[in-house]
């Protein structure tokens, strides 16, 4: 009897040991996986696996890239990524962006970039527009491809501003394309003149969606008229 309670004793200890032995291997590979994660540069940012997308016409890729590789070397979780997406947001031309770790050593930024809908005179210069009335850049000539808003760049004519980058926004490309010059006198007063000299009145920014199907259908089934009127899109005329 002695014997065996001897022995279970020294199972007891056995497995006691074992269990010590088990917890400290375990607790060793956290704390050798925690260095490796964050200290050691087998998971630090390269600059070759910086990922920047999105940049479009207005955002300098470029820029945006040395925002992020200034964080080379770092361990990717000690590299603040919230502080990253803050300065790039400062950046001109920037309207969102996502800055996410790309396993095991990159970083991978994807912008919304604000793109021009119209140019603005400004002195001996055009100022360049996004929807939301954000300057995005500058030309001494207006480019091609959009059209310019003849509205002061002023507070009292905010409103009249906004409603015509409003239109101009909200017309699908085939048709932005047309458009040559826009104008408002008031927020309800926008019209645009099309390349092939059609006036297209538009009145506020309200049922724009409304507006340009029927412009679009007015402009095949009235292909003479000189002038569109949409302001009230219910019931349009044409002449």
């Amino acid at each position: 009897m002695a014997d065996r309670l001897a022995e279970r004793s020294a199972m007891r200890r056995h497995r006691s040991w074992r269990l010590v032995v088990a917890v400290v291997l375990v607790l060793a590979l956290l704390g050798g996986a925690g260095w490796v994660a964050g200290w050691s540069e087998l998971l630090a940012l390269e600059r070759s696996e910086v990922s920047v997308s999105g940049a479009g016409t207005t955002v300098d890729a470029d820029r945006v890239r040395e925002v992020v590789e200034a964080a080379a070397g770092t361990p990717l979780l000690r590299i603040d990524t919230g502080g990253m997406r803050r300065e790039i947001l400062g950046l001109r031309g920037v309207k969102d962006v996502s800055v996410q770790r790309s396993w095991p050593q990159g970083i991978e930024v994807l912008l919304t970039a604000r793109e021009p809908v119209a140019a603005v005179p400004d002195g001996d210069r055009y100022v360049l527009l996004d929807a939301e009335g954000v300057r995005v850049g500058s030309r001494q000539k207006a480019p091609r491809k959009l059209p310019v808003v003849s509205v002061p760049l002023d507070d009292e004519s905010a409103d009249s501003l906004r409603a015509a980058l409003a239109v101009v926004a909200a017309l699908p490309v085939e048709l932005a394309l047309e458009v040559e010059q826009v104008s408002a006198q008031t927020q309800d007063d926008v019209e645009t003149v099309l390349r092939d000299g059609v006036s297209v009145r538009w009145g506020g920014e309200t049922s724009l969606p409304l507006k340009v199907e029927v412009v679009q259908t007015l402009r095949e089934v009235a292909a003479d008229a000189g002038v569109i009127d949409v302001s009230s899109p219910e019931l349009p005329v044409t002449r």
